[in-house]
């Protein structure tokens, strides 16, 4: 079976969805891998370490995907991208599920496209779970993000210019972006206090010598958080008001805020108002983790630096793990590795074991059908819908190769 392996072509990725380890893995198990020429360059990996790993190279994107039984990527396609897709691949890929306007596209062409961030945390699932290791890897970054713009030390020092205090570091949202970024501010010597609305967190959170700090709940919102399956939930109007005080006292009293909550499907939620951050100190630093959904805070803008009237900094880095690229690629690179052993039988064919749970929960196109119901999106794909892909690769034609080429070197780049 033909694997083609793309260079992203989204703004500011820098990973690859296969690594040369991932790749020779791939090889050794009976498949033939393409990779595009200069794919892993921004994860610090040469055309020449995938060769050595047994890839081909291609460097015509238009004849890269002829023949090609499963794309592996890491951002979801965009139409000038699946206009050059073959009928009948299989595609893996993150896709922003909620908000990604193409499943239709895809469905035409009789595409099979599993979106990663589908995979249910179960314990079979961990090993497949892209979110978390991507998660862990933005966590990390984030604090040390944060230190460049915070204009002092993290520790406590005892000098003989005298002492210094140790920052104040505030996390909002304790999964596991939250839970790396505790244990780095911790390693730092900051003092650390976390808040998140799952009551089950607390124990992990005290665990790595961080403060939780909590919204009192009602028996009714207790109850509540018994099915949500780890992830976060929208909350009353009532909890959202005590959520929002409680959070404005613990800001004012912050250096560093790095907020990481997300509601799966929905724009995130709203922690820090323009008011909590005109209370908080000048010189102080908010690094708004989901920028890429909204963000936290209104004023945090996605791949900028905001300085408010007050002297914060609001750093919005859409995507953090794109930071750590080598690291992130290898971690994502593996996790599709074992999501694939549930697509490909043990002769290299394209075998989706179709009554697999994790593969029923990614699986949102196949055969023609649709089977994510986001907005805009029917459950079935009609007869009608095979008229786009025609009109797709008109529109490719007309597209020059360098709007499908990002230029990865820049995302490192914050502006200002």
């Amino acid at each position: 079976m033909l694997i083609v392996i793309p260079k992203e072509s989204q703004y500011g990725e820098t990973r690859v969805a296969a690594s040369p380890e991932t790749v020779k893995k791939l090889i050794k198990q009976g498949h033939q891998v393409r990779v595009q020429s200069n794919a892993g360059l921004a994860a610090t990996w040469q055309d020449s370490d995938y060769q050595a790993a047994g890839a081909s190279i291609s460097e015509n994107i238009t004849s890269m995907y002829s023949d090609a039984a499963l794309i592996l990527k890491v951002q979801a396609p965009n139409t000038q991208e699946i206009a050059l897709y073959p009928e009948h691949a299989a595609l893996v890929s993150l896709f922003d599920i909620h908000r990604y306007p193409h499943l239709g596209l895809l469905a035409a062409k009789h595409i099979d496209a599993y979106a990663l961030e589908l995979i249910p945390r179960i314990t079979r699932g961990q090993s497949m779970d892209v979110l978390s290791s991507q998660a862990n890897i933005a966590g990390y970054r984030a604090v040390l993000l944060a230190t460049h713009y915070f204009p002092r030390f993290m520790p406590m020092l005892m000098t003989a210019a005298g002492s210094v205090k140790p920052a104040r570091v505030l996390i909002l949202g304790a999964g596991v972006a939250g839970l790396q970024a505790i244990a780095t501010a911790k390693r730092l010597g900051a003092i650390v206090e976390v808040f998140d609305v799952r009551p089950a967190t607390r124990e992990q959170v005290e665990s790595l010598g961080a403060k939780f700090v909590e919204v009192e709940l009602s028996s009714e919102e207790q109850a509540a958080f018994a099915h949500t399956g780890g992830y976060a939930k929208e909350m009353s109007d009532d909890y959202r008001q005590r959520q929002s005080e409680l959070i404005a006292q613990q800001a004012a009293q912050a250096d560093i805020i790095i907020s990481t909550a997300l509601i799966p499907g929905k724009a995130a939620p709203i922690l820090l108002t323009a008011a909590t951050v005109a209370r908080m100190k000048s010189g102080s630093v908010i690094i708004d983790m989901a920028v890429s959904h909204g963000g936290n805070c209104p004023l945090s803008q996605a791949d900028q630096v905001v300085v408010s009237d007050n002297g914060v900094s609001i750093v919005g880095q859409s995507n953090l793990a794109a930071l750590m690229p080598t690291d992130a690629s290898s971690m994502f690179a593996r996790n599709v590795l074992t999501f694939l052993a549930l697509l490909v039988d043990k002769d290299a064919n394209y075998a989706p074991q179709q009554e697999d749970e994790i593969v029923q929960a990614t699986r949102v196109c196949h055969a023609g059908s649709i089977y994510f119901a986001s907005a805009g999106l029917a459950a079935q794909v009609t007869a009608a819908q095979s008229s786009q892909t025609s009109a797709v690769s008109a529109t490719a034609d007309a597209i020059t190769a360098d709007v499908i080429t990002a230029d990865a070197n820049t995302a490192d780049v914050i502006t200002a």
